[in-house]
Parts: C-alpha cells; sequence; structure tokens
C-alpha cells in the first residue's frame, strides 16, 4: 500500500455571513467553499438549484443546424441511424436519442460498435452497412469528433451526418481537425459558447433531445423522463459533480424512482437495491458496472436492449445475464489485479512507473486493473494484455504525471496510442515491451513524494460538534462524487475504550473512542478488521479521518463516525 499524507483544505471565505446568508451551519460553508464553490448565485444554485437552471441547449455550437437538419428528416421519413459507443455513456446517449426519434415518428435505428472487433467509435464497416442498408441520415453520440476519415466516406456515398460528442477535438498545431459532417454539436469545439463544456456524451444527446422536442412542441415533461439516462451517463463517464452536471445528477437520481423503463426497474430489483433511494455511489458501484458488463465481456446492445424492453419477462432475463455478466467481470478482475501485484512485488517494486504483461488478461478489463495497481501503488500504472497480432494496454495515471505527453515521448515504440492526462490507450509488439517499459521509467521525472497519497480534509472538527441536524444538512451537498466528494474531517488523540470485529469476512470494525474531555464517540471502520487489529496491538490513541453519520437501530438512532483512515500512537 502506498503512504498517506493528510492534507487540510484551507480555502478562505467570510463562512459565518456564508452561514447566514443561507441558513447553514459554518461547517457546511466552509466545505462548499472547499468544492470550489464561490459567490452566493453559485452557492445558490449549489444548494438549491432545479432543472430550471440547466443551460439552454442552443448554446451549443451548431445545435441550431443539427434540430434543422433532424427535424425535417424526422418528418420526411429518411432512414436515420444512431452510432453509439458501447460504455455507459455510448449505451444512455443511444437510449436518450432512439427515444427521442421514435417520440417523433421517424425512421430510426441504431448501431454501437464491438469493443473488440470494431473498437472504439464509428468505422469504416459501419458507415459501408449503413450505405447497404439504405441509411439517408448517420447521427453519432459519444463519438465521431475524431472521425474525420469515416464521415468523409459517409460524405462521398451522400449521406447526411450529425455528430455529437464530448471528447477532445483533434488538433493540427493550433488548427482543430473537425469532421465534415453537416453539424458538429461537441462543447469543447473552438467558438463554442456553452457554459459548462464538461458535459458528457449523454447530456449533450439529452439536450439535443431538449431541443427538438421543445422545436416540434412535445411537452416539458416527456423530456424529463430521459433525465435519469443522463444523470446515468454522466456518473458512469466519471464526470465532474459540479455546476449543470450536479443539478442533473440529483434530479436524474430522484426520477429514476418512477422510471419508465422496464429494464431499469429489474436492473435495480436484480442488485437489491431500493429504487426510491439511488444514489451516485449505486450508479458508479453497482448500476454502472452492470451496464457496462455487456460491451466488456459481450456486446453492448445486451445494456440497451435490457433498457428499450417493455417486456417484464425479457427485462427479468437480461437484467439477471447482465448481473451474473458483471459478477463474472468482478472475478476475472479480481483474479488479474492479484496476479498484477504478485508481478509487481516479485519484479517492479522499484519502478516509478509499472508496466505489467499479463498474456490471457480479458483486454477489456486492462484498464480497470490498472486503476485499481494506480490506487494501491500510487503510481502509473500500465497493464498489457496479448491481443490480435500484437499487445494491447490500457493506463491510468496519478496527479503530476501526464500519460498521454509521457507517451508520445516514446511513440516510436508504439502502434497506435491516445489519451488524456490521467488514461491512455495504446498497443506496440510483444518484443518491446522491456524496452517500453525501461524508457517509460528512465524519464517519469517522479519522485517519492508523488506516491504519496493525499487524503484531503475538509474540517478538522471533534465528533462533539456534530449534531443530527449538521448530518441532516450535509444531505443538501449531494450527490456525491468525482469534483464534489463526499466531506471527510478529523479528529486528532481519540482513546479506544472497546473495539470488536464483527461481519462474516471480519470487514467491519464496531468501537467506541472517548474524545480527550471523556466523551464518548460511537465509530465503525469498514476494512480487513485483523488488519486494524494487529496495527493497533499495545496502543490505545488513534487519530482519525470521519465522516458522521445516524445509525438507525430498532428505532433508535445514535451518531456515529464512518472512519476512514487512522493512525494509531500512544
Amino acid at each position: 500500500m502506498a503512504e498517506e499524507i493528510w492534507m487540510l483544505q484551507t480555502k478562505k471565505a467570510d463562512f459565518n455571513r456564508i452561514s447566514a446568508e443561507f441558513g447553514i451551519d459554518p461547517v457546511t460553508a466552509r466545505i462548499i467553499r472547499n468544492r470550489g464553490i464561490e459567490g452566493d448565485e453559485a452557492i445558490r444554485r449549489y444548494l438549491d438549484g432545479t432543472p430550471a437552471d440547466f443551460y439552454d441547449p442552443y448554446l451549443l455550437k451548431d445545435m441550431d443546424k443539427a434540430v434543422r437538419i433532424l427535424k425535417k428528416k424526422a418528418a420526411d421519413g429518411s432512414r436515420i441511424r444512431i452510432v453509439g459507443d458501447y460504455d455507459i455513456d455510448g449505451v444512455c446517449s443511444t437510449y436518450i436519442l432512439y427515444q427521442a426519434f421514435r417520440r417523433l415518428g421517424a425512421f430510426v435505428d441504431y448501431e454501437i460498435p464491438d469493443r473488440i472487433k470494431d473498437g472504439y467509435g464509428i468505422n469504416e464497416a459501419i458507415i459501408e452497412q449503413a450505405h447497404e442498408d439504405g441509411v439517408d441520415t448517420i447521427l453519432t453520440c459519444d463519438n465521431g469528433i475524431s472521425a474525420f476519415s469515416q464521415i468523409s466516406l459517409a460524405k462521398q456515398y451522400g449521406m447526411t451526418v450529425v455528430v455529437t460528442d464530448h471528447h477532445e477535438v483533434p488538433t493540427d498545431g493550433d488548427e482543430e481537425i473537425l469532421p465534415p459532417a453537416d453539424a458538429v454539436v461537441n462543447p469543447k469545439q473552438a467558438g463554442c459558447g456553452y457554459p459548462f463544456p464538461e458535459i458528457c456524451g449523454g447530456a449533450v444527446a439529452f439536450k439535443l433531445a431538449e431541443a427538438l422536442y421543445r422545436e416540434c412542441g412535445i411537452p416539458g415533461e416527456e423530456r424529463e423522463a430521459l433525465l435519469e439516462f443522463a444523470a446515468i451517463a454522466t456518473v458512469g463517464d466519471v464526470m465532474k459533480l459540479q455546476d449543470e452536471n450536479r443539478i442533473l445528477v440529483k434530479y436524474g437520481l430522484k426520477r429514476i424512482a418512477r422510471t419508465r423503463s422496464v429494464g431499469l426497474r429489474k436492473l435495480v430489483e436484480k442488485n437489491n437495491l431500493d429504487i426510491d433511494r439511488i444514489t451516485a455511489y449505486h450508479i458508479g458501484f453497482v448500476i454502472g458496472p452492470c451496464l457496462n458488463a455487456g460491451g466488456r465481456l459481450q456486446t453492448a446492445k445486451l445494456a440497451l436492449s435490457l433498457l428499450l424492453s417493455e417486456d417484464e419477462e425479457e427485462a427479468d432475463r437480461l437484467a439477471v445475464e447482465l448481473k451474473e455478466l458483471n459478477d463474472t467481470r468482478k472475478d476475472m478482475t479480481e483474479q488479474g489485479t492479484q496476479e498484477a501485484k504478485i508481478l509487481v512485488d516479485a519484479f517492479y517494486k522499484g519502478d516509478s512507473v509499472l508496466v505489467v504483461f499479463l498474456p490471457e488478461c480479458h483486454e477489456s478489463l486492462a484498464g480497470i486493473i490498472a486503476g485499481r495497481l494506480r490506487e494501491y501503488y500510487q503510481k502509473p500504472s500500465i497493464i498489457l494484455t496479448r491481443s490480435e497480432g500484437a499487445v494491447k494496454g490500457s493506463g491510468r495515471s496519478i496527479d503530476g504525471y501526464h500519460m498521454f505527453r509521457k507517451l508520445s515521448e516514446v511513440k516510436d515504440l508504439l502502434l497506435k496510442f491516445g489519451g488524456h492526462p490521467m488514461a491512455a490507450g495504446l498497443s506496440l509488439k510483444e518484443e518491446d515491451i522491456d524496452e517500453f517499459r525501461r524508457r517509460l521509467n528512465a524519464c517519469s521525472g517522479l519522485t517519492e513524494e508523488d506516491f504519496k497519497a493525499k487524503v484531503w480534509i475538509d474540517v478538522p472538527m471533534p465528533m462533539g460538534y456534530v449534531t443530527e441536524r449538521l448530518v441532516r444538512e450535509f444531505d443538501r451537498l449531494e450527490p456525491f462524487g468525482q469534483g464534489n466528494e463526499k466531506p471527510l474531517f478529523a479528529e486528532k488523540g481519540l482513546r479506544v475504550r472497546n473495539a470488536r470485529v464483527i461481519g462474516r469476512n471480519r470487514n467491519v470494525v464496531r468501537m467506541t473512542l472517548e474524545e480527550e474531555q471523556g466523551r464518548a464517540v460511537e465509530a465503525i471502520y469498514f476494512g480487513d478488521g485483523d488488519a486494524f487489529e494487529e496495527e493497533r496491538a499495545g496502543r490505545r490513541v488513534m487519530d482519525i479521518v470521519y465522516y458522521p453519520d445516524i445509525n438507525e437501530y430498532n428505532g433508535r438512532k445514535t451518531l456515529q463516525a464512518v472512519v476512514r483512515r487512522v493512525r494509531f500512537h500512544g
């Protein structure tokens, strides 16, 4: 495990004034400031924003053009094909647009590439098939911005093409290289005045559906029925839960309770979740992985078929199949992670950049395993696996190591690569793996400090300050996730009165702690109970990083600290 540094957030503001102005505790005001929220209007949107605060879809460049083209194509009965992507964002984007065009009475179908056979995004084979099928218009979602040659081919066949995407626009020097589509809707393109460009493909699709519905006089409530899928896409694609994204996810999660999708209901049921209380955590770690499992191990069309299904029996069968696929994926990921750790500990412990070759690993799991290694060792990690005629890899990075730039420095060894600062995909020849590892490590530029995981504490706060009202107030800060992390607090010098390991897997520790002034604090820790006991052997005092919670048991409510990190001493 990587060493940790506990860091205190130190952003400044007049917390008492904010507290009085918005009727919140000064601690809550401090947390909001720590999330980068400044100014009364931004605080209002953060605390009380509603769908009325969504930005106008027409602020997206080319939205007017896309709506004009697609409205006419739908009215004329032209054959429209939506081309999505195989991950959760691509599946939800395809769902949103397919349902919207069906509502418009359009002649519409969809295509989703196969992860292994086709790779990411629209390709020539998909264009050729569309041409053979007599498709008039191709509409991409969550892909297409880099498909210059593929869209050129579609144009040669006389097709109309509308691109909706959210990925970075390719450049040649300072010049953007946009595909030759009839309209390109992407908040990242130059000259797009959209106030918050960090939306996902599903949110862009939702904006297009909203504009089309408005243009065709379809009531706003029908647009709202698509909101939960934009929310699932936003969380699943790990977008920052800030600004418009946060409002979209907050209200989208609420809508899941009354979703019209039989399939989504069944998936929630099969995972034993309460549909009235779905959180961003459930999407990120339960529902999302199930929707992604189809695209990883079989086909993403499974997930889309589930969401589109209107038949109880079929939806039940598909939900079971996706949950089982995800369980298989979890087992395969766990096995691959353990194999990778064994190799790292045996051969690469001194490396700054971990490059691990797992020839038999399913290539769709390489990125997940790389992410697990990155978390465990706090080092940039690349997992390589054998593919057709070459070795394919997926990498996950840490702050301070721009993975795409570093791969660019060794591009003479790579057959293909792409990505951004924190993640990348690549392929190379098997005989070049050792040289690839050597050169990445020779020029990593990383120091021992970079390998220490930073734990950010919002407020040093004794549990004695916590009230039930304050814990309830923290609910207003939800949904938590990337860019709007769950608040963390810290308290020093707690004496352990008693602690016991519980749970079949001995992975829960229940404790009673004592503050310096003698007040008792109930606490719970989720982790390896035996390792916890071993570490505290002979030591009675601990510092904790925690989140306060209300424990309800047999109708009795008690405040407790959910302990995230511990340090023993004394």
